[in-house]
């Protein structure tokens, strides 16, 4: 591997947790772990 493209995976990396935090993680107050990873789970 000789880091080609890097700086664009970061890119949509970055983009994609922050989707995930603004329309899931940040609505849906989770109490636990447990409940935290079912709501990622329906998330994806």
């Amino acid at each position: 591997m000789d880091g080609k493209g890097r700086a664009l995976d970061n890119i949509f990396v970055e983009r994609l947790w922050r989707s995930v935090k603004y329309e899931n993680v940040y609505l849906y107050v989770y109490e636990n772990e447990l409940t935290l990873w079912k709501g990622l789970d329906e998330y994806f």
